[in-house]
This record gives C-alpha cells, sequence and structure tokens, in this order.
C-alpha cells in the first residue's frame, strides 16, 4: 500500500526531532496515526538514522501483547535498545499499557532517545500520572484529511468538476483508508461504521466500563443529529425522557465527556462578547470526520447548512485557530477564531439567496452580528462563507464573502482579508 505523506504534520513536527521533548501525535482512530509515525521513522531513515537506533512497537499487533505495563515495556525497550547509541522510540496507542507514563518518564531522562507516541484517548493525558510529563511534551492532533489533502493527496483519478469532488468529501468524509474503495454509498458507509464502531468500544465502553450501551448509543444518535446546534445535557436528558428514557444530567455529562475524549467529537464553548466571559451552557459539538454521521444516520441534505458548518470548524483548527461561538446580545456568531494576534468573526451558510423571512434575506439575517459588531467598535475581520461562488467586499466593506471550497483550499485568503 503506497503511504502519502501528511506533508502539514511532517513539517510541525520536523523542528522538534532530537530535541528534549516527547512529542505525542494525538487523535482518533483510523485518521492516519500510525501512518505518520512511519513517515517520521522514513525521514530518520533517509537521514541516515540506521535501523538499529529505531524501535516500533504498536499496540494494535499482537506481536506486541505482552507488553501489558509500564514494567514490561522498560524491559524489552532496554532488551532491545543498545544503550550507547542515540535512540529514536516509537509507540503506537501508548494508552493501551498501564501507567505508561512511569516508563516514558524513566526514557525521557536518559538524554540519547528521542520518543514518538500515539493515543486515541485524551484522558492519557489527564491522569494524575500524566501531570509528571507537563513541560516535558508536545502534542501533535491529527485529524482526519482536509479537503485539500482528500483532494490533492488521496484522489488517483479525480473528477475535473471540484464541484463534483466537494459533493463526495461532504458525503463520505476524510478518513485515509475510504480512498482504497469505489467512493460509493454502498462501500464507505459499512467501513465507517465498522470504525466507529471499533472507535466506540474500545475507547469509550471498554475505557469507561460501560454497562448502559444503548443509553450511549441514545447520545451518541442526538449529539449526531444536532451537530451544529446548541444544547446542554440537560437537552438530552429533556429529550431521552421524551422517549420514556430517565437518565440524569451528570450522567450524561459524563457520556459527552468519554466521546470528546475519544476524539469522536469537539466541544466548543459559547462566549459572550458583551460580558467577556465564556458561557457554561449550550455549547456546540462538531464532529471529528462527517462520514461517522452519514453511515450512522444516513445523509440528509436539508441539513447541508451544519455539514459546511462542521467543515469550516475543523478547517479552522488545522490551521491552529481556537475557536468559539460568540454570543451578542440576542445574536449569535458561528464562530469566533483566534491565533496569535488576529481575530476573525465567522458566519456559515448554504446560500445567502432565497426567500425573506420577516422582511429580511437570508444574507442580512447572516450579516446581522457584524453590522452589530461595527456598532460596538469591534473592526476585527468578519467573513460570510457559503456554497455562493461570487466572493469579494459587500457594499459597505463590512465584511468579505467566500466561497467555501476557496476557504477550503487556500489557507492565505483567510489573511488577506
Amino acid at each position: 500500500m503506497e503511504i502519502i505523506k501528511r506533508d502539514k504534520y511532517l513539517q510541525k513536527i520536523r523542528r522538534f526531532i532530537d530535541k528534549p521533548v516527547i512529542k505525542i501525535i494525538t487523535g482518533m482512530r483510523r485518521t492516519g496515526k500510525s501512518f505518520f509515525l512511519k513517515q517520521v521513522i522514513d525521514e530518520l531513515k533517509n537521514n541516515g538514522i540506521k535501523d538499529d537506533q529505531i524501535l516500533y512497537i504498536d499496540k494494535d499487533s499482537l506481536a506486541f501483547d505482552h507488553i501489558k505495563d509500564y514494567k514490561d515495556l522498560d524491559n524489552f525497550v532496554n532488551k532491545n535498545f543498545k544503550k550507547k547509541k542515540k535512540r529514536y522510540l516509537f509507540i503506537d496507542e501508548v494508552q493501551e499499557i498501564d501507567e505508561w507514563q512511569k516508563a516514558i518518564l524513566s526514557f525521557f531522562n536518559e538524554a540519547n532517545t528521542d520518543i514518538f507516541i500515539t493515543g486515541s484517548n485524551a484522558h492519557m493525558l489527564s491522569s494524575e500520572l500524566a501531570t509528571r510529563l507537563s513541560g516535558r511534551y508536545i502534542e501533535f492532533p491529527i485529524y482526519s484529511l482536509s479537503f485539500k489533502e482528500f483532494l490533492d493527496d488521496f484522489r488517483k483519478n479525480p473528477s475535473k468538476d471540484i464541484e463534483e469532488e466537494f459533493q463526495l468529501y461532504i458525503r463520505f468524509g476524510g478518513f485515509p483508508a475510504i480512498h482504497n474503495f469505489e467512493l460509493k454509498q454502498e462501500s464507505i458507509y459499512p467501513y465507517i461504521a465498522s470504525i466507529f464502531d471499533t472507535v466506540v468500544l474500545k475507547d469509550v465502553v471498554a475505557k469507561n466500563e460501560i454497562r448502559n450501551i444503548k443509553l450511549l448509543e441514545n447520545i451518541i444518535d442526538f449529539v449526531l443529529d444536532n451537530i451544529g446546534s446548541t444544547f446542554s445535557a440537560k437537552s438530552i436528558a429533556d429529550y431521552l425522557k421524551s422517549q420514556r428514557l430517565s437518565v440524569g444530567v451528570e450522567t450524561i455529562q459524563n457520556y459527552l465527556a468519554y466521546l470528546e475524549a475519544a476524539y469522536i467529537v469537539q466541544k466548543v464553548p459559547r462566549y459572550d462578547l458583551k460580558g467577556k466571559r465564556i458561557l457554561e451552557i449550550y455549547e456546540k459539538y462538531y464532529l471529528n470526520d462527517l462520514g461517522i454521521r452519514h453511515a450512522r444516520l444516513g445523509f440528509r441534505k436539508d441539513d447541508i447548512s451544519d455539514y459546511l458548518e462542521n467543515l469550516v470548524y475543523f478547517e479552522l483548527i488545522r490551521r491552529g485557530y481556537k475557536v468559539k461561538i460568540g454570543k451578542l446580545s440576542d445574536l449569535e456568531i458561528d464562530f469566533i477564531a483566534e491565533k496569535d494576534e488576529e481575530r476573525i468573526y465567522i458566519q456559515v451558510c448554504y446560500t445567502l439567496y432565497g426567500e425573506k423571512t420577516k422582511g429580511k434575506s437570508i444574507k442580512e439575517r447572516e450579516s446581522d452580528p457584524f453590522f452589530k459588531l461595527i456598532q460596538e467598535s469591534d473592526f476585527n475581520t468578519k467573513l460570510l462563507i457559503s456554497t455562493d461562488k461570487i466572493s469579494g467586499s459587500n457594499e459597505l466593506e463590512i465584511f468579505q464573502t467566500m466561497n467555501i471550497i476557496e476557504f477550503l483550499l487556500n489557507e492565505s485568503l483567510v489573511r488577506r482579508i
């Protein structure tokens, strides 16, 4: 199988090779972490590092099933590595090793060991023991394919129609391995469903010893069905009550946290721009890969605006922005994206052209928060993203409009606005 380089991630990690920090690659299963480790290994070998200086442990392989805890790991590494040489240690799915942090810290304290590990559960970095790694590691999140990667690197015989390719991306998502199949629903959705079942079983159910699988499935389906909508744990509890299922808010909060820890979803907080504070309820959740939603619930054209919002959110995250939802009086801003000294306000919709509602066009409704921001003397960049093909400034030059494909394929465009 051909391994296609994830160049953007390689660029980020190169500067930390041979530096005294542990490199921790995180993300949901099947988003390419294992292949990425192998790409780092190939790069080391191309730079003259010998095979006996590299040790790769794959906890998804039965060959390493005997490594159960930190003592097994310590014994195996010291048995297979010569201490006098510079050593490069790679461990895939390290969270499968009990108290792995103890061994990793021991290796880290040996100046000649450079460490790269992957994990599929965020709890591995939130435990009391993991705090001992604080200041000694850098996290490199890996996501499913961006549209640019999907189009430029993974599509062997792409359609000449970029709109058609974009529709494929929306329908099937960005798991790298889907490109081993024909991009058709009957091939892709069963495969994605099997990925999702594995993630839920290993990183949610088993990890958290969940017994009420039916409750978990109901919560998952609610979240998937409400991507892009604000809700709270109480909203879910009320919905389940209407389905004659009684469950406490705290239990639902725990289950949502488990889904987030497994990198299935990301929670995005709401920020009150007037009060300058994070609001404690009614967050939004976005799905790490849209293919999961369609494989489980089916593709629904009427939800296209939510899908577009999901794509824009993760593109901003890939580009290194910190993202919140904005609340401005009674108005909502889809995204407040911040990086360094830059702040961008973003609205996302399917089209700006359609029937008026309560005397206002879609464009007027979507741009209302931008005009309100100007009244509040906030002159940060304002961007309205849609599938419409016309991009540019509005007549008052208060905000920019941009086609979503243009946004996804050209990172520099936002910076020039």
